[in-house]
């Protein structure tokens, strides 16, 4: 049978839940999210006349999980409207809607008796085809199919989602032996395409693949903690970063996700695996399970490993005296390999340097590391058969950059298990099997494919590849390499495409950059049928190098920002009017210089998760690649000229979009901010970004691609700079902006105007390029501005003098 998913339905309400539904709405998919029904008024709701018999009464608990969607912090939605696409309801009176949805998400309490009652409840309204699954972090799959009739066994499975949905690339999915495999299969697509997300298949074992180790690595490094002396705040310092995990390290996290949570996992965990190491664990005194009963659970509790306190000084974060359980001011951890460890890019090289010394610091992440290495080698193959499985969890689901096995062999396996030995600790079959075949590490590259050490095979397999995932590592290794330079790099993306991949420190945009910009336009018009803009780093680009403007600002060297500006403006134009198709591929940060590439493009396929702005008034400036009159020209683009029209309001949108330095939370609000056109495409799973962006560029090159005429841009001209210089005063009367933040906008407001000329004429691109390159050279000339830049580059943030 075929299955295919065009509508859910979610059963729980709860944090999980309704999250859930919210990341399916995300993507397009409808679904219903269904509780139970409440037995008591709110004195709220009798207030409104409402009584329990009243729909607004009865569909309670899922109306106000939908609410608190549009509060939580980070958002759980690309844009507010998402949440159109969940309908309400309670688990009495919609049952019969069941009937009309593909695949339905149990996500109540996580105890056995609470499911399976569901279960009985909602079985006979299902479509015979329709897929059941469990969101359970950790029971057991095939006691849970027990309360299932045979063929709805066979549609039965777990997805265990990380919170917070949308964020956490991590979902398990947990088969039965009677999973029918085109079901897996549905839901494995399904979450990698549709819901972006990196597929794990895990075993049907307590707490599956990645909570079972996250939570032996927490316990065990709480353990480790106390035996030796440790602080909360050392062991953070420690435990983050430096060793390849997420600034938030161990207790940070714990707060974060509530210690309630990872205490009942952990507790769960205990319980089901009487003869696991993770009995050895449990820390003596368990402070933990006495912070859980004190009800400090972290962030949602205002206390948990850390709390926010009032001092002389301002606001402070405070850590836990796990010995007094009383509150104190975080002790800061000062070891050599620490301060090592922050000059190495590399977290390979990193991890082993701080693991190897025989510091305070080196100690501790030694016996923390080893403890997770031989805890994970151990599980093997009882909770995942290969080592890729485990790694990838660990990766999507906690945010490591590294997984256990990657990172026996950043060590050096040979060498950790010789200290290993020499500790007197058991070395687990899987290390054994791979030394013993004369192999050094777990992973290997031969001819530019990945293999990993299968132990079933006891011989290297290789790791699987998904050929949406375009990989320009793999490229380059395979000698692709067109032409590059220390800023970028041309790279055949195979098909006929090229791919321009930036690769500077958060792919600053430098001389190096623009220069490949250029050089690439004409290689690609000579050799290539189209190019993509994209690359694999975490960032598409942080925008133009800022301490390099400052540098030469501080210099008064005006001439040569003039010529880096100039050049910055004329590769984008090239770009624009390029003879073939341009896509840009962004994902994650796009801000600035960055955004305004994008811009150019014919196309823009973006990840999801992509964050787009123009924010040079931050930092005292204004967009000066083309950005003001890109986004000038989109909003009247297709607009009927014969047609009179206000333009002021769209102007005035640009504006306050520009001026207030606005940042897209996601790719689909940049496309309701204008920076993404409806054209455009996004893409949720960011690993298909650049094939999609390749598709695009095929798709317009088979269809006769025809490069945009230059337009002449329909500008308010002075009496629209007028209202928007009355705009401004008025904001700076009500103190909402400083005289200079003021100064800025009328810079800005001349630009959107398009200068000194009658409402409704027409200007050239040139005549607006000019406009930008003055404003954003007389600006650098101004001390507040130089101001702003300098605290931008030594804080990250930005200053409002």
């Amino acid at each position: 049978m075929a299955y295919r998913i065009r509508k859910a339905a979610v059963i729980g309400a709860g944090v999980m839940g309704t999250q859930i539904a919210a990341h399916l709405a995300n993507v397009g998919v409808p679904s219903l999210l269904l509780d139970t029904v409440p037995t008591t008024v709110t004195p709220e709701e009798q207030q409104r006349g409402w009584t329990l018999n009243s729909p607004e009464v009865r569909n309670r608990l899922a109306r106000h999980g939908i609410q608190r969607l549009h509060q939580l912090q980070p958002a759980p939605l690309y844009v507010k409207t998402a949440s159109d696409r969940i309908i309400p309801g309670n688990i009495q009176d919609h049952l019969s809607r069941l009937s009309e949805v593909d695949w339905v998400i149990e996500a109540v309490t996580e105890q056995l008796e609470a499911k399976q009652q569901v279960y009985q409840v909602i079985v006979p309204h299902l479509k015979p085809e329709a897929i059941l699954s469990s969101n359970t972090s950790g029971l057991s799959l095939t006691t849970l199919s027990t309360a299932l009739p045979p063929p709805l066994q066979q549609r039965f499975l777990g997805t265990h989602f990380f919170n917070p949905p949308r964020y956490l690339k991590l979902l398990e999915i947990i088969p039965t032996a009677h999973t029918d495999p085109a079901v897996l299969e549905t839901i494995r697509a399904f979450g990698r395409r549709e819901l972006g997300k990196g597929i794990v298949q895990a075993k049907d074992t307590p707490n599956f693949i990645a909570n079972r180790i996250g939570i032996y690595a927490m316990l065990s490094g709480v353990k480790v903690m106390i035996e030796h002396g440790y602080t909360i705040g050392e062991v953070d310092t420690i435990t983050g970063p430096a060793i390849g995990r997420p600034r938030s390290a161990t207790f940070r996290t714990a707060d974060l996700v509530g210690l309630d949570t990872l205490w009942h996992v952990a507790e769960n965990t205990v319980a089901a695996l009487p003869t696991d190491p993770i009995q050895r664990a449990i820390p003596e005194p368990n402070f933990l399970a006495a912070m859980v009963a004190r009800g400090w659970l972290g962030n949602k509790t205002g206390q948990g490993f850390y709390k926010q306190v009032r001092t002389e000084t301002g606001r402070e974060f405070y850590e836990i005296n796990y010995q007094t359980m009383e509150y104190q001011p975080p002790r800061p951890l000062r070891a050599p390999s620490l301060q090592q460890g922050r000059g190495i890019e590399d977290v390979r090289q990193r991890v082993k340097t701080l693991a190897y010394a025989d510091d305070r610091a080196g100690q501790f992440a030694w016996k923390v590391l080893s403890e997770t290495l031989l805890y994970a080698a151990e599980r093997i193959p009882e909770i995942a058969d290969d080592i890729v499985q485990v790694d990838n969890a660990m990766k999507w689901g906690f945010n490591w950059e590294l997984g256990p096995f990657e990172t026996w062999d950043a060590l050096g396996v040979q060498t950790a298990v010789q200290k290993m030995q020499q500790e007197g600790r058991h070395i687990p079959p899987l290390v054994t099997a791979l030394l013993d075949a004369g192999h050094a590490a777990f992973y290997e590259k031969c001819q530019g494919t990945q293999r990993y050490f299968d132990m079933r095979q006891n011989a290297y397999a290789e790791v699987p590849q998904d050929p949406q995932h375009l990989r320009l590592s793999v490229l380059q290794e395979r000698q692709r390499v067109v032409q590059a330079n220390a800023g970028a790099s041309l790279i055949d993306l195979g098909a006929g495409v090229a791919c321009l991949e930036f690769h500077t420190k958060m792919n600053a945009i430098g001389g190096d950059i623009v220069d490949m910009l250029g050089r690439a336009g004409e290689i690609v018009e000579r050799d290539f049928i189209g190019l993509v803009i994209g690359n694999e780093a975490e960032h598409f680009s942080a925008g133009a190098n800022l301490a390099l403007m400052l540098l030469e600002a501080q210099n008064e060297d005006w001439d040569t920002i003039a010529q880096m500006v100039r050049m910055f403006q004329q590769v984008n134009l090239d770009l624009k009017y390029l003879r073939v198709p341009v896509v840009a591929a962004p994902a994650g940060m796009t801000l600035a210089g960055g955004c305004e590439i994008c811009l150019a493009a014919d196309r823009i396929c973006a990840a999801a998760e992509t964050f787009m702005g123009l924010v040079e008034v931050g930092v005292g400036l204004i967009p000066a690649g083309g950005g003001c009159k890109e986004l000038l020209w989109r909003c009247q683009e297709g607009l009927p000229e014969e047609v009179p029209m206000d333009l002021f309001p769209l102007v005035q949108r640009i504006f306050q979009t520009i001026g207030q330095a606005k940042v897209s939370t996601s790719a689909a609000e940049a496309q309701q901010a204008g920076f993404l056109r409806p054209q455009d495409r996004i893409t949720v799973n960011r690993d298909y970004v650049l094939y999609d962006a390749r598709q695009l560029v095929l798709d317009m090159a088979s269809q006769g691609y025809t490069p945009p005429s230059s337009p002449r841009v329909r500008v308010v001209g002075r009496s629209g700079y007028g209202n928007l210089l009355a705009a401004l005063y008025n904001m700076e009367v009500a103190r909402f902006i400083t005289a200079y933040d003021r100064h800025i906008g009328q810079k800005l407001a001349y630009i959107l105007a398009g200068g000194d000329v009658p409402a409704g004429s027409r200007v050239s691109e040139q005549h607006l390029l000019d406009l930008e390159c003055e404003a954003f050279l007389s600006l650098c000339g101004e001390p507040k501005t130089q101001a702003r830049m300098q605290h931008m580059l030594e804080t990250g943030r930005p200053l409002r003098n």
